[in-house]
């Protein structure tokens, strides 16, 4: 089996990943640096939690000190990672300080909710590799504080969601300004035709790596669910918590208001919550973050979109509080637990309603998930919405006057707002 002191990795980068206690790259790490290395475009397919920044950030490291060493006075920006969330762009920027331990090389990282002023300063002392959100990115080469003319490495990471937040104009304004010889890397957990269109008018000749499909789980988690009433939701989440013994857990709600409310409903009852989504400022958002993993928060609500770029090791609980309506963002949901290898269960509450993205959900994953019919908040509103056979007869104009309309609406193409 590849080990990381068979991907050609430089000692001083070696030596930093060592101290990580890394010793077996992960298929996207042992297929991905090798071609980084060899400055090939890569376009990558992989899920959250597969160790994808790591697979290039590392090669981007070795790349630029390479290029330029690391040099006191006139560093030049050589290497820009987008990404869509202030979270995630502050785990990429951590994890570039590890690998950078040895190296030295120069990094920062902008994202908006804050004052530019400090972000500024950084810039301003020289930076040779930043990791950005679109939106302050944006704003800084405006006021001409950044300049892209000397980038090498343009690395997109999350575009799925980074177009599933609207940020697709954004994109397009960064593109434009970007060297047209440049190093491409582009990353996404799933491949539908807006982002493969995306990827072909940013990459050349790239090399393919797919390492996890959109329709599968990760192995390592149990999927367990419960059907309920929306009224005994929150009963049912207290009952599971205890009778599981969760003594942290990581909940996802449809929206920012779901979140808040659980926090109140919960911190009622003596559990240590706290919520993040995009209406928390971005001191709030870490804090709570922060606490979660120093274990001063019990229990994390989030939103789907606040939740890209939590990186919690060895947690062994998500529960879905709201059923997704959109199949895959449950398999990255629970993706967040059985990370590296480790063991993690997903527990999903389902009200009436919610039963039909429950069958989308097993249809692409190809899996049923285990049902527990035993315990005291079973489902007895009759919610569930059923298909009504079409009658083979041909309607007259205006006969369903004043009627129901059909009980297949639930089939509409049109998703609720995810937050």
């Amino acid at each position: 089996m590849t080990q990381f002191d068979q991907l050609g990795l430089i000692d001083p980068i070696y030596r930093a990943v060592a101290d990580k206690g890394y010793e077996t790259p992960t298929p996207i790490q042992r297929q991905a640096i090798p071609k980084v290395l060899q400055r090939k475009d890569v376009l990558g397919i992989a899920q959250t939690g597969t160790g994808k920044t790591a697979a290039f950030s590392i090669p981007i490291i070795q790349l630029i000190h390479q290029i330029d060493g690391a040099p006191r006075h006139g560093k030049k920006l050589r290497a820009l990672i987008l990404t869509p969330t202030r979270e995630l762009a502050i785990q990429i920027e951590e994890n570039i300080r590890d690998y950078n331990r040895y190296t030295k090389l120069g990094h920062a990282v902008i994202f908006g909710g804050v004052k530019q002023g400090r972000q500024v300063e950084q810039l301003k002392r020289g930076v040779q590799i930043l990791v950005a959100t679109p939106g302050r990115l944006i704003d800084l080469m405006d006021q001409g504080i950044i300049s892209l003319d000397d980038l090498k490495i343009f690395v997109l990471d999350e575009a799925d969601r980074m177009l599933d937040m609207g940020f697709i104009h954004d994109i397009k304004r960064i593109t434009k300004r970007l060297p047209s010889k440049r190093q491409t890397l582009f990353f996404s957990a799933t491949m539908p035709d807006n982002i493969l269109q995306l990827s072909q008018n940013l990459l050349h000749n790239p090399v393919r790596v797919e390492v996890e499909t959109r329709s599968k789980p990760a192995d390592h988690v149990r999927q367990l669910m419960y059907r309920t009433d929306k009224s005994k939701k929150i009963d049912l989440l207290q009952y599971i918590l205890k009778e599981e013994q969760i003594e942290t857990a990581l909940i996802f709600t449809r929206t920012k208001y779901g979140a808040d409310k659980l926090v109140r409903k919960l911190k009622k009852t003596d559990y240590r919550a706290a919520a993040i989504h995009g209406n928390k400022s971005q001191n709030q958002r870490q804090a709570a973050l922060k606490g979660f993993k120093a274990g001063k928060i019990d229990l994390l609500i989030a939103t789907d979109i606040a939740a890209r770029g939590i990186d919690i090791k060895q947690l062994g609980h998500v529960i879905n509080y709201n059923v997704p309506n959109i199949s895959e963002t449950y398999v990255h949901r629970i993706g967040r637990s059985g990370r590296a290898g480790e063991s993690g269960t997903s527990i999903t509450i389902v009200q009436g309603d919610e039963w039909p993205y429950i069958k989308d959900i097993e249809k692409l994953m190809k899996k049923r998930i285990e049902l527990i019919k035993d315990h005291p908040y079973p489902q007895t509103e009759q919610t569930e919405v059923k298909e009504t056979k079409k009658s083979s007869k041909p309607q007259a104009k205006g006969r369903n006057h004043g009627k129901k309309k059909s009980s297949h609406r639930w089939r509409s193409k049109k998703k609720v707002a995810q937050s």
